[in-house]
C-alpha cells in the first residue's frame, strides 16, 4: 500500500457538486459548485479532470475513489456512485464510502464535550440527522426524524451542541436551549472526505464495488438554494 494514499473524493448528495484529490489526510485540490440547477450529470466528469490537472496528477496516480454515501438527493446519489463505480472498474481501484453526514461534521471545530449534529433538510418538519463527537465518531446512528422541542434532548448538556447543515434553519425554530449553536450555510463538501477517506484506505474498509449501494434512507426532496 501507497505510504500516503492518493485518494478522488466524490460528492453529490445535495445541491453542491464537489470534487477533491486527498493525498493521506490533506486536501490537495478542490473543485465545487453549489448550483440549484443541480447539473451534477455535467458538471462531475469535468471537475474530475479540473481536480487532477491541478493536482498534476493522472488518473494512473490515484489508489482508491471515495464516494458520498447519503443520505441525500436519490438523483445526486445515483450520479456520483455510478460514476465512482465505473472508474473503480476502469482503473482497478477499491471503491470507500464516506457517510455524507460525518464529512459535514467535520466542518465544525469541536473543543472536548462539544458535539455536531448535522442535518439535512427532508419533507416538511423532517431531517436527516446524525450525533458526532469531539472526536467525530458517530454516536447515534443516522435516521430520519420530526423535529419537535424534545428532538436531540439527550445530547444537550452544559456543553456546546452545533446543529449544522441545510436542516438547521427548521431546528433553530424549534429547539430553545441556549447550548444549541445553528449554522445553516455547511453542505457537504469533498473537501472534508480525504481524512475519513484515508483512515478507511489504511484499514482496507473497501466496498464492494459491483454491489455497493447508496444510503438513501427514504425518498429525499432536494432543497435548492434561497
Amino acid at each position: 500500500m501507497a505510504a500516503m494514499a492518493i485518494i478522488l473524493n466524490l460528492e453529490t448528495a445535495t445541491t453542491n457538486c464537489s470534487v477533491s484529490i486527498s493525498k493521506g489526510n490533506e486536501t490537495i485540490s478542490l473543485k465545487e459548485n453549489n448550483a440549484a440547477d443541480y447539473s451534477h450529470s455535467e458538471q462531475l466528469h469535468l471537475f474530475i479532470k479540473e481536480a487532477l490537472e491541478e493536482a498534476s496528477l493522472s488518473f494512473s496516480d490515484l489508489d482508491a475513489i471515495a464516494i458520498s454515501k447519503g443520505p441525500g438527493s436519490y438523483t445526486g446519489l445515483r450520479i456520483g456512485v455510478s460514476s465512482a463505480k465505473g472508474l473503480c472498474f476502469s482503473l482497478g481501484l477499491p471503491l470507500i464510502s464516506v457517510p455524507t453526514l460525518q464529512s459535514m461534521a467535520y466542518q465544525v471545530k469541536l473543543e472536548k464535550g462539544e458535539l455536531a449534529i448535522p442535518v439535512l433538510d427532508a419533507r416538511r418538519m423532517e431531517v436527516y440527522s446524525c450525533v458526532y463527537d469531539g472526536n467525530y465518531e458517530e454516536i447515534r446512528e443516522t435516521r430520519a426524524e420530526i423535529i419537535t422541542e424534545n428532538a436531540f434532548s439527550d445530547f444537550v448538556s452544559d456543553k456546546k451542541v452545533f446543529v449544522v447543515g441545510s436542516g438547521a434553519q427548521k431546528c433553530k425554530d424549534i429547539l430553545q436551549h441556549p447550548n444549541f449553536h445553528f449554522d445553516e450555510t455547511i453542505v457537504p463538501s469533498a473537501a472534508q472526505m480525504g481524512p475519513i477517506a484515508y483512515k478507511k484506505y489504511q484499514a482496507e474498509q473497501f466496498e464492494d464495488v459491483a454491489y455497493f449501494e447508496p444510503y438513501y434512507l427514504k425518498d429525499f426532496v432536494l432543497q435548492t438554494k434561497k
